[in-house]
């Protein structure tokens, strides 16, 4: 089994790797496979089914479609020709992808939301369409987005093309078992297997720029949302508040007025900065979701700014390590939402930062597996249910939380020699199986849970 680095670390836009760039991705392949069919196309349209319908609005899931459909894509995104795009499409009822004739595309009639059962293959589906001069559907595609911004066919997901399977790589473990078998024969961290796994695909130039990359665009989200005062989009009214407890929090220092326990508001700070930042539609990474994207960022940010002895240089063991650990979780459970609830995002995202924390403070391969499952475990049971379908309440504070979690799992795991009671694979096939069970209105649906229980939301 082999995921890459760049497929659990995605550069793309807020407020969520599932319903807003997987859409665009959708719509992006959509147009690609009309380009290289023999047919006239002179219409688009498209339906969005599940969670994409239910909280799609909140989601910008209609919007995301809409300017994936006019060829915006997630890693060169450009707000401003992005409002251009969307007034000129609103405006005129047409829609000019590149290489493509003009289309006709009126944004109410032809975007459907379709709030009854989901489709087969996943909570999030949708289905797009291109028509002919006379209006008639001449090519149709099914696709599911499934978390993380990874999107599959209809056929894709049938024929179960989940992760690259392609040649072999050096150590290719499909599971935490396998994982420390191949450490403790090689001699080699969970980082350095990896990334051996990685040269293999690719060349040592290409994963050190781009792992590079992930990081400056972690640290860049982090520090826009820690200057950035304001109230977020959506009508919940919520305020930005990362801004004000950062500068608090710089005031204080060395005035001897802190708590110990106040490093928690550091790494809480951190992680809210991002997913304000998210909230707002910026640009984030996914880690490995946008719901979840403060953890890892946080938790890097609270190693380099408190831990003595902690050096940037070691960020890619970090993100290399976490990657490692966000690669078993979602081959052998789920890394989205709307598929297991946030145990998935939030729950998975604390596995990965406590790994890569664990990693860089010196842990070993068994006391990395440690601090990932000591953090899973700990989301077990956990629910997605976005207020209003905005990923703001509960998603901002809860990648604090997760950011607190992976830490003192971290810790723990340190503490330890690595045996510990629990193994990694027994808490990803919980967290599949609390998924499986999982009633929907807790899985990214906003039917439940804090969604309908909030006044006037």
């Amino acid at each position: 089994m082999f995921l890459s680095v760049f497929e659990m670390f995605k550069v793309g836009i807020g407020p969520s790797s599932s319903h807003t760039m997987g859409p665009m991705v959708a719509a992006a392949d959509f147009l690609d496979r009309i380009r290289k069919a023999p047919f006239d196309v002179r219409g688009l349209k498209g339906s969005l089914h599940g969670s994409l319908a239910f909280t799609g609005i909140g989601h910008a899931t209609d919007r995301a479609t809409i300017l994936g459909l006019a060829g915006f894509s997630p890693e060169t995104y450009d707000h401003e020709k992005a409002e251009t795009a969307l007034e000129n499409i609103r405006t005129t009822g047409k829609i000019c992808p590149e290489g493509l004739p003009e289309m006709n595309f009126d944004i109410k009639e032809d975007l459907k939301f379709d709030f009854g059962p989901a489709l087969s293959g996943h909570a999030n589906g949708m289905i797009l369409m291109a028509t002919d001069a006379q209006g008639d559907v001449i090519m149709r595609e099914t696709y599911y987005s499934i978390g993380g911004g990874f999107v599959m066919t209809e056929d894709e997901l049938s024929a179960g093309k989940n992760t690259d399977e392609g040649e072999p790589v050096p150590y290719p473990f499909k599971n935490a078992a396998e994982m420390l078998e191949m450490a403790q024969h090689s001699g080699k961290t969970i980082a350095e297997m990896k990334r051996a796994n990685e040269i293999d695909r690719g060349s040592p130039l290409k994963l050190d720029e781009g792992v590079a990359r992930i990081w400056e665009v972690m640290n860049a989200c982090i520090e826009r949302g820690l200057t950035t005062e304001g109230i977020l989009p959506g009508g919940l009214s919520v305020k930005r508040r990362a801004k004000g407890i950062y500068d608090a929090l710089l005031a204080e220092r060395g005035m001897n007025l802190s708590a110990p326990h106040t490093i928690n508001d550091w790494m809480s700070t951190y992680a809210m900065a991002v997913n304000e930042e998210n909230a707002a539609g910026g640009q984030v990474v996914t880690a490995p979701t946008n719901g979840a994207a403060g953890v890892i960022p946080a938790t890097i940010r609270y190693w380099l700014d408190h831990v003595p002895g902690a050096t940037s240089s070691r960020v890619p063991e970090f993100l290399l390590t976490a990657a490692a650990i966000g690669g078993l979780v979602k081959y052998n459970a789920s890394i989205s939402g709307a598929e297991a609830g946030c145990q998935a995002e939030v729950g998975s995202a604390s596995a990965m930062a406590a790994a890569g924390l664990c990693a860089v403070m010196g842990g070993t391969p068994e006391q990395v597996e440690n601090a990932a499952e000591i953090a899973l475990e700990h989301h077990l049971g956990m629910t997605c249910d976005p207020v209003k379908g905005l990923v703001q309440v509960p998603c901002i504070e809860r990648n604090g939380l997760g950011t607190i979690k992976a830490v003192s799992a971290a810790s723990l795991a340190l503490r330890g020699d690595g045996t510990h009671f629990v193994p990694l694979d027994s808490a990803i096939e919980t967290m599949r199986q609390t998924g499986r069970d999982m009633h929907e209105h807790y899985k990214e649906t906003s039917l439940g849970g804090l969604a309908v229980n909030i006044p006037n939301c």
